[in-house]
């Protein structure tokens, strides 16, 4: 049998945590930053953690795991 194919997006842009959550950058803040208020660029710096809903559907797109 084949093997099942990767989202390339879902490779890009997601990572698992150790204890297998999902782990995604935040949006909002790649241009037009002047339009953005202080207290967003400094809330929308590193990362966070996805919910179990969409972590699971996320999950799908990579079935063998984060190839970082």
């Amino acid at each position: 049998m084949s093997k099942m194919k990767t989202k390339s997006s879902v490779k890009k842009r997601f990572t698992l945590t150790a204890t297998g959550k999902v782990k995604a950058g935040v949006g909002n803040k790649r241009h037009m930053l002047t339009a953005k208020t202080n207290k967003m660029k400094l809330q929308n710096r590193g990362t966070f953690v996805l919910r179990k809903q969409d972590g699971d559907t996320v999950k799908q797109w990579m079935p063998y795991g984060a190839a970082r």
